[in-house]
């Protein structure tokens, strides 16, 4: 049971939380997934939370607007990740302080906002697809629910005093 919460919970929190794991990208690793493969594990990870939650036969008609809110989430945090690489690789080839002094704040702030806006309107459909099906859970998922999300929110914490982006990176990011 315990390998099964912990698989649901870290499946939650990257499925909920994968700003916690985005990062610039750089010389940090692999080449990044395929838009195939990051479906692939999209699903995956849907698949974990679902069995996580054990829904009935009368709760699952309410599953399909929620793991078609998570995919949508996803697809949506997958093609902001693909336009803050193409931004960097753009500008690999900068110095810092060409990085700097070509630095367009509004344009930033800009972007910063949309990319927000997207975000908002992303959790909004998530808490939207939820809501019908959160009265349905028993007490018993409400709990396993309210660990995943405790789980969840740890891992963010972990994660984020892990993440380390180097300097340079965050001046093109800012650009």
């Amino acid at each position: 049971m315990h390998k099964l919460f912990a698989a649901g919970a870290t499946a939650l929190f990257v499925t909920l939380f994968p700003t916690a794991f985005a990062q610039a990208p750089s010389a940090m690793g692999p080449a990044p997934l395929g838009q195939a493969d990051l479906a692939k594990l999209t699903d995956e990870r849907i698949a974990i939370v679902k069995s996580v939650l054990q829904l009935t036969p009368d709760q699952e008609k309410y599953w399909p607007a929620v793991a078609d809110a998570i995919r949508v989430r996803a697809q949506n945090r997958n093609a902001r990740l693909a336009r803050i690489a193409e931004t960097v690789g753009k500008m690999s080839d900068e110095s810092a302080s060409d990085v700097l002094r070509n630095r367009d704040p509004i344009a930033f702030l800009d972007r910063r906002a949309d990319a927000l806006t997207q975000r908002a309107q992303d959790l909004k459909k998530l808490a939207d697809a939820w809501r019908p099906l959160y009265p349905t859970l028993s007490a018993e998922q409400k709990q396993r629910l309210a660990g995943l999300a405790i789980f969840a929110l740890h891992q963010i914490g972990s994660a984020l005093e892990q993440r380390s982006m180097q300097p340079d990176e965050w001046l093109v990011i800012m650009r």
